[in-house]
């Protein structure tokens, strides 16, 4: 599949706070940004991918909002981590001629439409008794493992809020900007041990939107396009009491196979972008993903590496703890990586970067998808 496929456009929609509009309409900005991006008309659109967190058939429902007939439409939901696998499934229509331009968007006005932190309609027998607060018990959980069994501290996790804070104050878009300290993030109102409300991602509305052709179409449109070398998904489990180490995710299955596909190495990467719901999420992903050995995330983040500056570009956003978590993220990682490959970000932009790897999180650690995006010049 490498190289198959490529994203030429890219939008968002009713970024941070979206008053009075529904997640049908910011979905609508989104898709409409990134075909303004792509140079293309609704009308080109013959293949839609969508997840949602209210419609029980999400591409169908996107399909009529936007009064679309398309030929392939596709609505599977693993959580946060659905529009990198979306990506998977789009790319291999493309490539099987199924369609020829292919939408992947997600909307949520999760912040102005009910202002609660995402939680679950599903009873859970076995987990229910001791009355968890979703999601953050199930990350607490993890949490809590990972600093028992490596030594793990509350201040290095603070270090991720504090680390993504410094990249949202160069965007924009994000919604939390200004002053944070490690101080800050362990004196904030305790939620689930070991997790504060500094730890845990923002609650906001947005949407995004994603425009994907064959990469034998990709270099007719006016932006330089972003092709996927490499997707991988795996899941385990679906609720956190039946995940099988408490400490390692399906990310150290993921992450390996998609760099596998794309034929490249860590040191070839030079942006990653990893879901951070919570602070706990980028150490562990960091490990298991390989760039540091188990156990060692904590003090690997503990020296400031991930800020502004400090040498290994992560969530240059400012990540869904400072810049926007609308219920599901996985499609603003995406997003991000595709404007840094293109040189879009402004005070925020790399230094010519040529390969990103996106990391997409669902559930309660359930679903795990890895996606490898690269310039025309890694073909």
């Amino acid at each position: 599949m490498r190289g198959t496929a490529a994203i030429v456009g890219v939008g968002h929609g009713g970024m941070g706070e979206a008053p009075g509009r529904s997640h049908f309409d910011i979905i609508a900005d989104a898709t409409h940004a990134a075909l303004a991006d792509a140079g293309l008309k609704l009308s080109d659109v013959d293949g839609v991918f969508s997840a949602t967190m209210i419609n029980s058939m999400p591409a169908v429902s996107v399909t009529e909002y936007l009064g679309l007939r398309p030929k392939v439409t596709e609505g599977t939901n693993t959580g946060g981590s659905s529009f990198l696998a979306h990506l998977q499934w789009a790319a291999l229509a493309l490539d099987a001629g199924l369609c020829e331009v292919a939408l992947i968007t997600y909307g949520s006005n999760q912040k102005t439409g009910a202002g609660k932190f995402v939680s679950t309609s599903e009873v859970v027998p076995f987990e229910a008794p001791y009355k968890p607060r979703y999601p953050v018990s199930a990350y607490a959980l993890a949490a809590a493992r990972h600093m028992y069994e490596f030594g793990t501290t509350r201040e290095q996790l603070a270090e991720v809020a504090v680390a993504a804070r410094t990249w949202a104050n160069l965007n924009p878009e994000a919604y939390a900007t200004g002053p944070l300290t490690i101080d800050d993030v362990l004196n904030s109102r305790m939620l689930s041990s070991p997790l504060t409300v500094r730890d845990c991602c923002l609650v906001t509305d947005g949407a995004g939107a994603i425009i994907m052709v064959k990469a034998d179409r990709a270099k007719d449109f006016p932006k330089a396009p972003v092709y996927v070398l490499g997707v991988a998904a795996e899941n385990w489990h679906r609720w956190v009491s039946s995940m099988p180490d408490l400490t390692v995710s399906a990310a150290s299955r993921s992450g390996p196979r998609a760099m596998e596909m794309a034929g490249v190495t860590h040191a070839d990467i030079d942006l990653t972008m990893l879901y951070d719901a919570f602070t706990i999420t980028p150490v562990m992903f960091l490990e298991d993903l390989g760039f540091c050995p188990k156990g060692e995330g904590g003090r690997f983040v503990a020296d400031g590496k991930l800020r502004h500056g400090g040498g290994f570009p992560l969530n240059t956003n400012g990540g869904g703890l400072s810049c926007v978590h609308p219920g599901m993220y996985g499609l603003f990682l995406l997003i991000e990586a595709v404007r840094q490959l293109r040189g879009e970000c402004g005070a925020r932009q790399l230094d010519n970067p040529q390969i990103a790897l996106c990391h997409g999180n669902g559930g309660h650690w359930s679903s795990q998808v890895t996606a490898i995006l690269g310039t025309g010049a890694t073909l």
